[in-house]
């Protein structure tokens, strides 16, 4: 996808504080300006961006003169409070030096955990990309605590997947303090450490190498990241992590400039249903199914029968949307389940013409229609 300069591409970026601050105390407003020529410069050859930006908290610590030092979550929900303004400033003043309109919004997880909030978003997003407008995404620190687990992305890296899955983008480019992924720690392994160029399947063989000590250079470090780019793939976006601070980056990558690691999209582009029930934003539980039910619904295209499901965790009611997974522990699905865990933990492993005898009713034979169930 980013090799064809002609290519018009709707791309996230996301941008980490290491990289607004030059790895500083304060904003560093000759970096952001550097960011945001990049942005407008594409823009005019007709690429459609969307900015997910960290830096609040820490135009925060500036604002109030408290640069250092550990931040709790009050202190943190203070210093984005104070920060957002500020952030929002420098940015305003280097768009507009391009005459290029911003707009800003923040979201919670719960923004976009229900269907009606994901799709005003969506539709949002894409009415500003319609109009040209850089619409600059931060994460509402305000309102989002990290004790609520449902209520927060935990950075800006999920986040910015999430908002690639919104909007169906073409590239979702994670730039911070780190050049990509390694095989092993360059600083233990300067010698033998090699930068992997390209990810074909985020599987677990590639999860150890986002485990060393070298991958912890952002809030949520290269597993973070990970996960992201496991996000954005599985939405049929092309993910790549690369270093801000290499000179003109975003423009060099769009050029075709293989600059990082590159993770392949895992699925053509899903409509807009299918993403949101693979995003995770909405996910409840998870049902383990045996192999033969999963071959069913792989290879037949079948709905989800209680005979083939072996475990049911969490809690959920009816309705909700649960992940599927199958003995091995490989996530392969996800559905919206017509029964809610209570039942289906007492019809587990039944055929679907005992349901109405073990409960005294039903809502159907099938578990997940097929109609409500996404495939990775």
């Amino acid at each position: 996808m980013t090799s064809n300069n002609n290519t018009r591409q709707r791309v996230v970026i996301k941008v980490g504080t290491s990289i607004l601050t030059s790895s500083s105390p304060r904003l560093d407003p000759a970096a952001i300006s550097r960011l945001v020529s990049q942005i407008a410069f594409l823009q005019k050859k007709g690429h459609e961006l969307i900015l997910v930006s960290s830096g609040a908290c820490a135009a925060g610590k500036e604002k109030t003169g408290k640069v250092t030092g550990f931040a709790g979550i009050a202190e943190r929900q203070i210093y984005a409070s104070v920060g957002q303004n500020r952030l929002m400033n420098v940015y305003e003043e280097s768009f507009n030096e391009h005459g290029i309109t911003i707009a800003q919004a923040l979201l919670t997880k719960h923004d976009l955990s229900n269907r009606s909030g994901y799709l005003n978003a969506r539709n949002t997003f894409l009415a500003l990309l319609d109009l040209g407008i850089v619409c600059i995404v931060n994460e509402n620190d305000v309102v989002a605590i990290d004790e609520v687990r449902e209520e927060k992305f935990g950075e800006n890296d999920k986040l910015a997947a999430m908002v690639a899955n919104l909007v169906d983008a073409d590239l979702l480019l994670i730039l911070s303090d780190v050049n990509g992924l390694y095989n092993q720690d360059p600083q233990k392994y300067p010698e033998t450490a090699e930068l992997l160029p390209v990810v074909k399947k985020i599987d677990s063989k590639i999860c150890k190498m986002a485990t060393g000590s070298f991958n912890k250079a952002s809030t949520g470090g290269m597993i973070a990241k990970l996960e992201a780019a496991r996000v954005a793939t599985e939405s049929g976006a092309t993910v790549i992590i690369a270093s801000g601070k290499e000179p003109d980056v975003i423009t060099r990558i769009l050029a075709g400039e293989e600059i990082g690691t590159k993770f392949l999209p895992s699925a053509i582009h899903k409509e807009s249903r299918q993403r949101w029930l693979l995003s995770g934003l909405c996910i409840r539980g998870s049902l383990v199914i045996d192999d033969g039910a999963k071959q069913a619904l792989l290879r037949h295209k079948r709905s989800l029968l209680p005979a083939g499901i072996v475990n049911v965790r969490g809690k959920f009611k009816r309705g909700d949307a649960v992940d599927l997974y199958d003995t091995e522990e490989n996530r392969f699905g996800s559905g919206l389940t017509n029964y809610n865990s209570n039942e289906l933990d007492t019809i587990k492993g039944l055929h679907s013409s005992k349901i109405t005898e073990t409960l005294g009713y039903d809502y159907g034979t099938e578990v997940i229609h097929r109609n409500n169930l996404v495939i990775l």
